[in-house]
């Protein structure tokens, strides 16, 4: 009662003494009590886990158990129903084994993975059974934590992390250390996961390897004896599980190191028109693991076997001035030879294949500039510039240019000259002047002047001072004399070149041993340095594209016309990345094929050393390829006649009426895939280009002035930019134009006669350049009317060039009637040579024909089965005589084109016949045929 439970009932009030039963009823009044944490260790691929303490949970509510009686449990108070596990995704479940003690076990729900998770950390808490058989208030533990951790089982093997290793060794040294393999192994215990050892399993190699997979050399390799080892290497963990798979080691053994540049391609070819060309993409220094702190690098591109020190544009000096922007009054003392400019024919050119018009002087040649092309006065300023190669000579005074006394004496007015090695310009005063010094020689001396190299020399001379540049570089004199003033005369003077003219002795003096191009004088004004430059500027040399990660660490220098470059850094990645971004460029249009050199010289600094490796000079060469030749046509009318009124009149008679200029290059095109045919197919595309000079000149007697004249609207040349000059052999028009400018001012050339009965025969030759060419004018074509068997006019189109320098371009032909029925003109005279040879081809053919037919019936009589004999049968060659000759009365054809082809430059003819006049006996004019 005192517990305020149910109280007893005891039937009657008799007790018996045998047995009585005592009921007691209890109360859930206590909490399970469980630890507060436990360890547990689990197997992966096993669900028991073993932990510490075990699981057991107590309960004071539990019944007291007495050895003397017994007693009768009504209720379960104090019993334990059960674990709770609490926790996000826990593989494991806890298990009452046993209520009464609270005996109980955790186990994993499914196989553990020691790999996916190590360790796994929860929470647990015990539950009595409450009161009475539904449980109710029931009674919960406190929360108890619960480490378990999963134990690996060794069921990973090592695996490598590369498939193969590949290293390089210098022949002769032992490394600590040439390369490391690793492997690796899944498991997730320390035991299992760590790889214990590395073994070679290529028997009796020169090498061993650690256990931690570093790989030496047991003796000193030789190159000699094997280029390169192949090793097997296998890999054991601390279980002793062997790797999976075995790596294969390869081992390169390379001759004893030497600095060198690598990768370098000694021939590279450039093909025209295609821009810039790397020259060493690949290349990059071996320093042989030295401690490099600096690297300077000069790389030289060798052009002075090019033309005029490279390759440059060849058009006529004039030209180049008036491209580069110098003012007008600029004379050619060294012009290409022509009808308007003939004082250089006899002078020897030198015969290389650099396509400049380049003149020779061995100490023996000198010439003449006629009178009058030059009027230099010290009084205005004038500028002289030149070309010249000179090497070592003798102790003597060797002239370039020289203005000295006609007659009488020897005096020099002014001259330039060469005088052991160096460069002398000599200026005597005006006579008019005051009797004074001043200064009268400026003397340079100079190595350009003796290194039998091309150099560009520009003097701008405003009295008294004087301005030497030298490949677009200045120079001041090193030495200045002063003299007096020349005595006053009225000698005229000669201008000379090559040598000095010696008025007094009337002999050539002092004469030069060397090459000169491009000599020019120009009277009132001074070249300024933009227009030097522009003119020594060579269209090809080296470049660089700095790549913006490497600007900044590596220094690069050019000299001025690029031809060679010095690169500068301590960064040797950077320095390859510079080096291999060097390119070669040929911005002509039709460069000079050829070789060009490259060298590149390197020195290289070390710490605490001035030059602690030794890099050799490595030598290649460009080799620029033959460009795609353009072939330049002339065409137009060949043969026309028209009336003596027409030539007498005041207009005259157009030259070139109908003259085409077409320049053309003839490449192959890739045959398609599609095609039947697998050769190419051969097309002639038309392309522009810029002209020089067309030359239009007499051929035969000279240009009578009192009767005859040519004449072009100097208008129109003004117009288009162009200059002209002429003489009694005919006109050249200059200047650096397109082809069809140069077209419409030829179609604007006349000729005019005053007196056409004097004349029996007239023609003229046209020749146009693209650029001045090497090769001399000395073979001459006259075209005649051809016809075709028909009669039919011929309307030719392009036809294969001809390698010859030039080719007759005529014009027209004035036929005295009287002479003509004497003396037989060209035209019979080419007819009847043309019908003799085509009799002779016509018999020889005949003759041929029938041997042929001998010889074969010969061969079937003899039962010879030949079942490929060559047919040497001649052509059977059918001429109407009359055709022929009555080709002289035909209307006016056309002319078949003729072109030239040069390797660089281009130079092209074109042939224009005759004309005609026939005068009627019974009046003057005649009839037009």
């Amino acid at each position: 009662h005192s517990l305020g439970a149910p109280w007893l009932m005891v039937a009657g009030d008799a007790i018996n003494t045998h047995v009585f039963s005592l009921l007691c009823l209890t109360v859930n009044k206590h909490k399970p009590w469980i630890e507060t944490t436990y360890h547990g260790i689990v197997t992966e691929n096993d669900d028991k886990v073993l932990l510490d303490p075990p699981l057991i949970a107590l309960d004071k509510d539990a019944p007291l158990r007495y050895a003397e009686s017994f007693e009768v449990t009504l209720t379960e108070e104090g019993e334990i129903c059960g674990f709770r596990i609490h926790g996000q995704n826990v593989p494991f479940e806890a298990v009452v084994l046993d209520k009464s003690t609270g005996e109980g076990v955790i186990r994993a729900k499914d196989k553990l993975d020691c790999e996916l998770q190590k360790e796994h950390t929860f929470t647990i808490q015990a539950y009595d059974c409450g009161e009475g058989p539904d449980g109710a208030n029931m009674k919960k533990s406190h929360k108890a934590t619960v480490h378990i951790q999963v134990n690996d089982i060794n069921e990973y093997s090592p695996v490598f992390k590369e498939k193969s290793y590949k290293a390089t060794v210098i022949e002769g040294k032992k490394y600590d250390s040439i390369l490391k393999v690793e492997a690796v192994d899944a498991d997730c215990s320390f035991q299992f996961s760590q790889i214990c050892n590395y073994e070679i399993v290529t028997p009796d190699v020169p090498f061993t390897i650690d256990k931690d997979g570093f790989i030496k050399n047991t003796e000193k390799l030789s190159y000699g004896k094997e280029h390169m080892y192949k090793l097997t290497v296998t890999a054991y963990d601390c279980g002793k599980n062997r790797a999976s798979e075995d790596v294969l080691v390869k081992i390169s053994v390379k001759p004893t190191c030497k600095p060198s540049w690598q990768g370098f391609n000694k021939r590279i070819e450039y093909e025209p028109g295609t821009g810039s060309l790397a020259l060493f993409p690949s290349m990059h220094l071996e320093t042989c693991d030295e401690p490099i702190t600096s690297i300077r690098a000069s790389i030289e591109l060798e052009t002075n076997h090019i033309g005029k020190g490279c390759d440059r544009d060849t058009y006529s000096e004039k030209s180049l001035h008036k491209l580069c922007g110098a003012s007008s009054g600029t004379v050619e003392l060294l012009p290409a030879p022509s009808s308007s400019a003939n004082w250089t024919v006899g002078l020897p050119t030198d015969n290389g294949h650099d396509s400049d018009q380049v003149f020779e002087f061995n100490g023996t040649q000198a010439i003449k500039v006629p009178d009058g092309m030059v009027s230099t006065s010290l009084k205005e300023p004038f500028t002289i510039s030149v070309w010249m190669r000179h090497g070592p000579g003798a102790h003597e005074k060797e002239t370039i240019l020289c203005n000295s006394d006609k007659t009488e004496m020897n005096r020099h007015h002014y001259s330039l000259y060469v005088h052991n090695c160096r460069l002398i310009l000599l200026l005597r005063q005006d006579p008019s002047e005051a009797e004074n010094y001043k200064p009268a020689e400026f003397h340079w001396k100079l190595d350009q002047v003796c290194d039998k190299e091309w150099h560009h020399y520009v003097l701008n001379v405003e009295f008294p001072t004087v301005s030497l540049f030298v490949d677009g570089t200045t120079f001041e004199p090193f030495l200045v004399t002063e003299d007096y003033p020349l005595h006053a005369s009225k000698i005229e003077t000669q201008l000379t070149i090559g040598a000095c003219w010696q008025g007094g002795n009337a002999r050539m003096a002092q004469f030069f041993r060397g090459n000169l191009a491009g000599l020019m004088i120009r009277s009132g004004k001074l070249e300024n340095k933009k227009v030097i430059d522009c003119l020594y500027t060579c269209k090809e040399g080296l470049d660089v594209q700095l790549p913006e990660e490497v600007a900044s660490a590596v220094k690069v220098e050019f000299n001025p016309n690029q031809s060679s470059l010095t690169v500068e850094g301590d960064d040797i990645d950077a320095f390859d990345k510079v080096m291999q971004h060097i390119s070669y460029l040929n911005s002509r249009q039709f460069p000079t094929p050829g070789i060009r050199h490259l060298r590149i010289s390197t020195t290289v600094k070390c710490f605490n050393e001035e030059s602690c490796v030794t890099v050799p000079d490595a030598e290649g060469y460009v080799m620029v390829l033959q460009p795609e030749e353009p072939k330049i046509s002339l065409s137009g009318i060949d043969h026309f006649a028209r009336s003596a009124a027409e030539f007498e009149s005041q207009e005259g008679v157009t030259l070139f009426p109908e003259l085409r200029i077409v320049s053309t290059i003839t490449r192959e095109v890739e045959a398609d895939a599609e095609s039947e045919t697998a050769e190419g197919t051969v097309v002639s595309e038309e392309i522009m280009h810029n002209l020089d000079t067309c030359e239009v000149t007499v051929v035969g007697d000279e240009l009578d002035g009192e009767h005859e004249s040519l004449e072009v609207d100097m208008s129109q040349l003004q117009q288009h930019g162009l200059e002209m000059s002429s003489s009694n052999l005919g006109l050249v028009i200059t200047g650096v134009n397109t082809m069809a400018n140069y077209e419409q001012v030829l179609h604007l050339i006349r000729y005019k006669n005053w007196h056409t009965e004097a004349l029996f025969d007239r023609k003229f030759k046209l020749v146009c350049r693209g650029m001045t060419d090497r090769l001399s004018v000395n073979v001459i074509h006259t075209a005649s009317p051809v016809e075709h068997a028909n009669n039919a006019m011929v309307q030719p189109n392009f036809i294969n060039p001809v390698h010859h320098a030039s080719v007759d371009l005529s014009g027209h032909n004035l036929v005295n009637a009287h002479q003509a029925s004497v003396v037989p003109s060209a035209a019979t005279i080419v007819i009847v040579v043309c019908v003799s040879f085509l009799v002779f081809m016509i018999i020889l053919g005949v003759f041929r024909i029938r041997a042929a037919h001998q010889r074969t019936m010969r061969d079937q009589e003899n039962g010879k089965e030949n079942e490929m004999d060559w047919d040497d049968s001649a052509l059977t060659i059918t001429v109407n005589p009359m055709e022929v000759k009555n080709k002289t009365k035909q209307n006016p054809t056309h002319l078949g084109t003729t072109s030239e082809r040069f390797s660089g430059d281009y130079h092209a003819v074109a042939v224009f016949t005759s004309a005609e006049v026939r005068h009627s006996t019974n009046h003057k004019g005649g009839s037009l045929y």
